[in-house]
């Protein structure tokens, strides 16, 4: 595990870091602008958790994670939005370290269920959620517009 690795919420000042993070996982140049209109409502939204992993030297990795009513659940359910750990600094502990936040975070607020789903080219996304503890438990249908 890294050492002294901290966690903590996502603040105005982490953009560029996410925003570069979340080009790598979509492997594509996102609208920028658009990208921080959203950024910043996300982390503003108090029903959304974003939180960050940090060394002493840089960012490490991020979470976000977004929770909603539904009715067949009669309850809050979450949902993993976008997950990403820095190449160099997988496999060290840092995505257990920010699962973990999630999971106290569903705890204090009586969430019935946690969900995440992986595009399906991430092939070994399968069993890192697996081993995560996560259940591969449903099928994703999307339409692009």
């Amino acid at each position: 595990m890294e050492s002294k690795v901290k966690i903590r919420k996502v603040e105005k000042q982490d953009l560029d870091f996410v925003y570069k993070a979340i080009c790598e996982l979509e492997n594509e140049v996102l609208d920028f602008e658009i990208f921080e209109t959203i950024f910043s409502e996300n982390i503003s939204n108090l029903k959304n958790l974003y939180v960050i992993a940090e060394n002493e030297t840089e960012d490490l990795g991020f979470i976000s994670f977004h929770t909603q009513n539904l009715l067949h659940h009669c309850g809050l359910v979450g949902e993993i939005q976008e997950f990403f750990i820095h190449q160099k600094h997988r496999g060290q502990g840092v995505g257990r370290l920010l699962i973990n936040e999630v999971l106290q975070y569903a705890d204090r607020n009586n969430l019935k269920s946690i969900e995440v789903t992986t595009n399906k080219r991430r092939v070994e996304n399968v069993a890192i959620y697996e081993n995560l503890g996560f259940t591969l438990s449903h099928n994703k249908f999307t339409i692009y517009k």
